[in-house]
């Protein structure tokens, strides 16, 4: 197949140049204005609209195997091709953990029959499977995933010892979350004293607290620096935080990086009061004050990653009370909408929100031909038209839980194409029940 997109707001690079793109197969295959429109199957006129890369985000909860119910590889992974990101990377706890090489592999062989887009799944650590996690491919897997915070029960990593061969015994990126669960513990015990049973969910940020989060993070910080280990740190939260991360050097040559989330750039614990458990996620949505902090790093370049933890649940498990609700959200249909939404008010440029969704995971991870948009590149690629207002609404939510934390939100921006490795996936609304999607490789020694 040979496509012909004219006229293109291409932003790539830092910079926004108009121009004409021919994807040839999977490949770019030439980038230049007034291209030949002979012997192309289809030609998209992408006049006024804009060219990104595809999103790739770094992390999600697809909940299969094992908690389908929630969501599956087939249903999150639609929900994330209609909001234009081209290749996730996924967890290691659904159920069974995916903590051996063999249940990993299971993943990828069911990714294989049902992703629309490009995946990657990480390899879980805990405190008694060293021996599997440094079976790990470099090639073809994206890394190393470490709970180092009650999230997630069973694959809690808190032995020092453990943590210590993890860090100095694999090259590979390792990935944490970072909470102290013994802070944690100790709060949720503070406030049974005060309410019982029926905590508010506004107490949330208080529980798992800035201190849970900065003690966690910190120590995560200084094993690296102790073992020369490669660690990306998720999710984070708070504007403390921020002190232990730099900005001084290329990104290629960091060892130690950061991300942060869609819903910590977006709401505050003011929220809480009207969304209640709906924006409960681990670590929580925190202040004001943190948010800035996070804005103002992520602007920096102190933070080098914005992604989704996208983790879908049932509106049923979302509307128990605070202690029996679980955390997490539908994100992967709606942030890059959020991102622009976020351009469109001044608060970032587009070139800084393809740098940070694109470009910077594809540097960061190492991954091979995506990220950008050059020749000879796959043809991962989102087309956005910046005039079109769009409602999130339960009849447009594709993720299986049929819930979003922006139901009701108007955005001012649209996504009206999405291509995975030059399939055309996703326009007028609709995605294709065609499935394009392969599995990432990584160029590393």
């Amino acid at each position: 197949m040979k496509i012909l997109i004219k006229n293109a707001q291409i932003v790539n690079e830092n910079q926004i140049i108009e121009s004409d793109i021919l994807i040839e197969n999977d490949l770019i295959s030439k980038i230049e204005k007034n291209s030949s429109e002979e012997n192309v199957d289809q030609i998209i006129d992408a006049s006024g609209k804009y060219l990104l890369p595809g999103i790739i985000d770094d992390q999600v909860h697809f909940r299969e195997p094992g908690l389908t119910w929630k969501g599956d590889i087939e249903s999150e992974s639609r929900a994330a091709i209609a909001g234009g990101i081209t290749s996730f990377m996924e967890q290691p706890n659904t159920v069974p953990n995916a903590v051996t090489q063999e249940l990993l592999e299971d993943k990828y062989k069911i990714a294989a029959e049902k992703s629309f887009a490009n995946y990657s799944f990480m390899m879980g650590g805990t405190n008694d499977n060293l021996e599997e996690v440094l079976k790990t491919n470099p090639r073809n897997v994206a890394g190393i995933k470490l709970f180092l915070g009650s999230s997630t029960g069973n694959m809690l990593v808190d032995n020092p010892e453990t943590l210590e061969k993890i860090f100095s015994s694999t090259k590979m990126l390792i990935a944490v979350h970072c909470e102290d669960e013994a802070t944690i513990r100790k709060n949720t015990e503070i406030f049974k004293e005060k309410y019982g049973e029926d905590i508010p969910v506004t107490t949330h940020h208080l529980i798992r607290s800035e201190e849970a989060c900065y003690i966690s993070s910190s120590k995560a910080i200084e094993l690296a620096k102790k073992t020369g280990a490669r660690l990306h740190v998720f999710h984070l939260s708070t504007a403390k935080e921020m002190e232990l991360f730099r900005n001084d050097i290329p990104l290629k040559d960091k060892k130690i990086t950061a991300e942060v989330c869609v819903h910590h750039l977006t709401f505050t614990n003011e929220d809480y009061k009207t969304k209640g458990n709906f924006i409960k996620w681990n670590p929580a949505v925190k202040t004001q004050k943190d948010k800035d902090g996070l804005w103002e790093a992520l602007l920096d370049d102190r933070i080098d990653v914005i992604a989704t933890d996208h983790a879908p649940h049932t509106l049923e498990e979302k509307s128990q009370k605070y202690l029996q609700a679980p955390s997490g959200g539908p994100l992967v249909q709606h942030a890059l909408n959020v991102m622009l939404e976020n351009f469109k008010n001044g608060k970032i440029s587009l070139e800084k929100i393809v740098e940070k969704m694109c470009h910077n995971p594809a540097i960061l991870f190492e991954i091979e031909k995506r990220g950008f948009i050059k020749e000879g590149y796959k043809a991962d690629l989102v087309l956005v038209d910046l005039n079109e207002k769009y409602t999130v609404s339960k009849e447009n939510i594709l993720a299986k839980c049929g819930w979003s934390p922006f139901e009701g939100t108007e955005f001012h921006s649209k996504i009206t194409h999405t291509f995975v490795n030059g399939f055309l996936a996703f326009s007028g609304g609709k995605v294709s029940e065609e499935k394009h999607g392969e599995r990432l490789l990584f160029d590393r020694n």
